[in-house]
């Protein structure tokens, strides 16, 4: 049996793939569910795939995500 390179296989799959079907409510206030999925696995992909740091990236994702949603609301008026 051979195997699998995780590496390989994340840089080479379809991103259609890694997103979920799910639909997702939008809100202009924090990044969706998809947008921290997507971004997590990026941080992943870019630490080289190493495993046992999910949590570590979904939170850096989620931060980063946030603190630039933060910036591009700034000044617009909060919705109610």
């Amino acid at each position: 049996m051979k195997l699998q390179d995780p590496i390989l296989n994340a840089q080479t799959t379809p991103r259609s793939i890694l997103r979920s079907d799910v639909a997702e409510e939008s809100r202009n206030d924090k990044p969706s569910l998809a947008e921290i999925r997507e971004r997590a696995f990026e941080i992943h992909v870019e630490r080289g795939g190493i495993h046992g740091c999910d949590l570590d990236d979904w939170l850096q994702a989620e931060r980063k995500l946030q603190e630039k949603y933060n910036k591009s609301n700034e000044g617009r008026p909060k919705k109610k």
